[in-house]
């Protein structure tokens, strides 16, 4: 926490992260031009934002788009002010950022996340249809979870109704998986799949978990998702690190 108070002295970085959270994801030529210095000392001040935690980054090409990542000011929030005010238990562990693609005027969403658990079962409880049951109220069922395979998102109640259909693109065990997503009626048509990807990476002894899902439909679908996974991935968050996974409300993923 002193590195997040520390990079949150400094008015310039501040602005940074007012910038970023008018508008997220973008490169470093455009916070440049927003903020009027140079890209050197806009790469430094972001470097100290990274280091917080407070900035996290994503490759698009050859350019690398900066998001807000508000996760460690939640934290702030939950120790020193939320706990005077109304104590009750917080299900986020990471808040929405927002960005659009850089060839597509489609949306896309991105969420970071820490975990204290290893990349194996953070990939195991996101391709396992008996605890994606339990966390996600849906079960995510795949012969193989290997590229080409098909994968469902099928509903707990024992009807076998799939929600979402889609296929797996990449699979990595345990860093990467890459899945398009599309409702079961729209499964044939090319261009009505939304695209998810999930990256696993060690962080210290814990792990960074980074979700974009990538050509939503427009700005309602990605309100959709904006608010159903934080939701989704802290039920995770607490299966993984308490056993017990958290009160959920019903949501049904927006498919493209």
């Amino acid at each position: 926490m002193d590195r997040v108070f520390k990079a949150l002295a400094d008015d310039t970085r501040r602005r940074l992260l007012d910038r970023l959270h008018e508008q997220n994801g973008q490169t470093l030529g455009e916070l440049c031009a927003r903020i009027e210095m140079t890209r050197q000392s806009v790469t430094q001040h972001l470097a100290v934002l990274e280091a917080a935690n407070l900035v996290s980054t994503v490759r698009r090409g050859r350019e690398k788009l900066h998001y807000l990542n508000p996760v460690p000011l939640h934290e702030i929030q939950e120790r020193w002010i939320d706990k005077f005010e109304r104590p009750r238990l917080r299900a986020l562990g990471a808040l929405k950022r927002r960005a659009e693609e850089a060839m597509t005027d489609k949306p896309t969403y991105v969420y970071v996340t820490y975990i204290a658990s290893t990349p194996e079962k953070v990939w195991d409880a996101l391709t396992d249809a008996d605890l994606t049951a339990d966390y996600w109220g849906h079960s995510n069922v795949s012969p193989d979870w290997r590229p080409g395979s098909r994968w469902a998102h099928v509903r707990t109640d024992g009807s076998g109704v799939e929600d979402i259909v889609g296929k797996v693109v990449e699979s990595e065990r345990p860093t990467r998986l890459v899945t398009t997503w599309t409702d079961p009626a729209r499964e044939e048509q090319e261009d009505a799949y939304s695209r998810v990807t999930y990256d696993i990476r060690p962080h210290d002894d814990i792990v960074r978990l980074t979700v974009t899902h990538e050509d939503l439909y427009d700005e309602g679908e990605l309100a959709d998702v904006s608010t159903g996974w934080p939701q989704v991935l802290s039920n995770l968050k607490s299966l993984l690190e308490t056993g017990r996974s958290l009160p959920q409300e019903p949501w049904l993923m927006p498919t493209s």
